[in-house]
């Protein structure tokens, strides 16, 4: 039984591409205006804001995707720490979860099923996040994930409109994720590097970054980290420098790349990114660097002491390009 062989696609690198998400969500946030939304649709952050009079703000949000390894505890585990994650982007703390499951009953045993919540379960454990109920679908394909709610100071969130030039760039988890499980697709085999870094938990990255004062991030999943930088440096309207040499990438993740294990969603999001990126490296290195992520580090405005810095956001000087790689 390998279960990303039930779905097309696997993890993030099945979301929707970038350039039709911005086509399909375009005019939604000026239909429900509220003085009291911080963080709506404008920018394209991990999860929406709400302030609540002066007791603070919540934060809501939800994720799921497709099997992205071929171990249903293990899956279960990356798409909870991948949920989890748009809380800890924003700079909050998740305060309750609830399970989103999809499930091919007629091909695949509920006792599969089980194990994926059960992994959720664990990782959610670990957060110190309540589990509570959610909704279930039967689905031609298994998918599974959280919708979860968080809470924040709204006067000290981590915004991706916020970043401000002079700034360095900061990256919290290496890349290559999206290479390796698609090679992990196609072969099964197993890369435990990967599943590490997928289920590690962006709780600690995004404390120590408000603790240093930082005020803006993102996490980077299937849009890549050119992508996500990119909506980063749009909305917060300042362009940035990559320094590719300075970029953690896990083992591996090279050697995918040259086996030709590249995900549709990867060469899409370099695509989609292409108008907008000068560049002075090679093919290869641009494919890695729009590389879809599933459950990614955070991309961060400011020094996080203990991550590597791989680059710095400067004043934008071109509508069209904000992202320079060197």
């Amino acid at each position: 039984m390998r279960l990303t062989q039930y779905a097309a696609g696997g993890g993030c690198a099945c979301k929707i591409p970038p350039s039709d998400l911005e086509s399909l969500l375009a005019g939604l946030a000026q239909q429900s205006p509220s003085k009291d939304l911080v963080v709506g649709l404008e920018s394209g952050d991990d999860g929406a804001v709400v302030r609540l009079g002066t007791q603070g703000a919540v934060i809501s949000t939800a994720d799921f995707f497709t099997p992205v390894v071929d171990n249903p505890f293990d899956w279960g585990r990356i798409a909870a720490a991948n949920a989890l994650s748009d809380v800890y982007a924003m700079g909050g703390e998740p305060i309750l979860a609830i399970n989103l499951l999809g499930w091919p009953s007629e091909k695949l045993d509920l006792a599969i099923a089980r194990e994926v919540l059960d992994g959720g379960a664990a990782v959610c454990q670990e957060a110190g996040v309540p589990l509570a109920g959610g909704h279930s679908i039967v689905d031609p394909e298994p998918k599974y994930g959280m919708a979860v709610t968080g809470w924040a100071n709204p006067d000290h969130l981590l915004r991706n409109d916020a970043a401000q030039p002079g700034t360095a760039i900061t990256l919290t988890k290496p890349l290559g994720l999206g290479v390796l499980n698609n090679r992990h697709k196609v072969t099964g085999e197993v890369f435990p590097q990967a599943i590490e870094t997928m289920t590690t938990l962006n709780r600690d990255a995004a404390r120590t970054a408000l603790r240093t004062g930082c005020r803006a991030a993102t996490d980077v999943t299937g849009f890549g980290l050119l992508g996500h930088l990119l909506k980063m440096v749009r909305a917060s309207g300042v362009a940035a420098i990559v320094d590719s040499g300075c970029v953690p990438y896990l083992e591996g993740a090279r050697m995918s790349l040259s086996g030709g294990y590249v995900p549709g969603g990867t060469q899409r999001n370099l695509q989609w990114v292409t108008p907008h990126v000068r560049t002075h490296v090679g093919d290869d290195e641009l494919m890695l660097l729009a590389d879809a992520q599933t459950s990614g580090g955070l991309l961060v405005a400011g020094e996080v002491p203990g991550y590597p810095i791989i680059g710095e956001f400067i004043a934008a000087s071109s509508q069209q390009e904000f992202i320079t790689v060197r």
